[in-house]
């Protein structure tokens, strides 16, 4: 049988489960991961605190694909063919075990990102894939196989590729993709926190707040779930993952406009408004500063009547209607000024990427050239935080390592 030459450019997620599902395919073959950093798999060793958020429990692929901003309908197919429950089958037979968290989060049970990076090593030693680190592709070109050129080293040809770089910072970056003829979505950041002109609510640093909603002014989306008060402005998973939905719209407002909190889940304002009457008659002669009915920290309760203009040692009963509604406003409807975001290092992604209308949603193969493929975020498809990026990293490179792995030498 023919031995062919495959290369991969990228040494993260993406890239290294790609080159290992084509090895698991055909041994013999040599197969070359390129990192153009002197570091691999980075972004795996930062993961979740370190601990590596490998997929999510969704085994509903209609529901694992609401779970990405950009890309749901590109991914459909690809999910059908490959996705969490496969991903929790491919590790279990390499040995590493994942555990569900109660937020659905999946991890590795030993909590380490090492599990996943030594089960990757591991693979690539067992089947003598080569890695190449500072290893910078400059161009590809293509005639009969490829040619890559490469930053102060020999040419490299290959028979197939798998670009799997990576978010992209700037749009330019791989400039001799558009030279053959694909389109680049303007790259702009995604899963980030946001910083309050008002700096009054960051005196509270540290409180997180177990259920909240927080929306984008103007957007509809809507996200709930933990928040956390930081000394720059609002963080926690609810925020970062409203970052993903509202990217591009918040990038072309410069990371100026407001967001909205209810600290108060169970409501809105006008059920609240109701609710209040039973507040005042149940808790009538209680301090409110000592009564919080909505299971808030302490401390955000006293900021948010204090906010009010209600003494903390005020009766219920004896509420004055006008700081009634203020409360209730700041309850349900907490607006907040935001000029600026914080990047979430670990959980940093990319919004925008290869334009994925010119890929093979089945194959991940390009449409405009044989034998050149794409896997990870370097397309323009992005989830929320949870595991949801990694999922697409796995099943893209493992569907492009199924094509690659098909396809006959010409």
């Amino acid at each position: 049988m023919d031995k062919k030459k495959v290369v991969v450019v990228g040494g993260g997620a993406a890239g290294f489960f790609c080159a290992i599902q084509i090895a698991e395919l055909h041994p013999h073959w040599e197969i070359i991961i390129l990192e153009k950093s002197n570091k691999l798999l980075s972004k795996v060793k930062v993961s979740g605190g370190g601990r590596c958020n490998v997929t999510h429990a969704c085994p509903d692929v209609e529901v694992l694909l609401k779970k990405y901003p950009r890309g749901p309908r590109f991914l459909k197919k690809a999910f059908y063919q490959f996705a969490t429950k496969n991903t929790i089958e491919w590790f279990a037979k390499n040995g590493v075990q994942l555990h569900t968290e109660k937020d659905g989060r999946m991890f590795p049970t030993t909590n380490s990102s090492d599990t996943i990076i030594d089960c990757f090593l591991r693979k690539v030693h067992q089947y003598k894939i080569q890695v190449l680190t500072q290893h910078e592709v400059l161009d590809i070109k293509q005639n009969k196989n490829f040619t890559i050129q490469l930053q102060g080293r020999e040419d490299m040809h290959a028979d197939s590729i798998c670009l799997a770089t990576g978010g992209m910072l700037k749009s330019d970056r791989l400039s001799w993709l558009t030279n053959f003829g694909h389109s680049i979505v303007a790259p702009v950041p995604s899963l980030f926190t946001f910083n309050t002109v008002d700096k009054k609510i960051t005196t509270l640093m540290g409180v997180a707040v177990d259920k909240a909603s927080i929306q984008w002014r103007g957007n509809k989306n809507m996200e709930t779930g933990p928040l956390l008060i930081t000394h720059w402005g609002i963080s926690g998973p609810a925020a970062i993952k409203l970052s993903a939905w509202c990217a591009r719209e918040m990038a072309e407002a410069n990371y100026e406009g407001a967001i909205i909190i209810n600290w108060a889940t169970t409501f809105n304002e006008a059920t609240l408004k109701m609710e209040w009457i039973n507040f005042r008659m149940d808790f009538g002669k209680r301090e409110m500063g000592s009564k919080n009915p909505f299971e808030l920290p302490q401390r955000l309760w006293h900021f948010l009547l204090q906010e009010a203009g209600v003494a903390i040692n005020t009766k219920w009963a004896d509420l004055k209607s006008a700081n009634q509604q203020v409360l209730i406003q700041l309850l349900t409807r907490y607006i907040l000024e935001i000029k600026g975001k914080t990047t979430f290092k670990e959980e940093f992604v990319t919004c925008g990427g290869v334009d994925v209308k010119d890929i093979d949603a089945q194959t991940m193969e390009s449409k405009l050239v044989p034998g050149l493929h794409f896997a990870g975020e370097m397309m323009d498809v992005d989830g929320i935080t949870g595991g949801f990026n990694f999922q697409h990293a796995w099943t893209s490179g493992w569907l492009a390592a199924q094509h690659i792995g098909n396809l006959t030498i010409s």
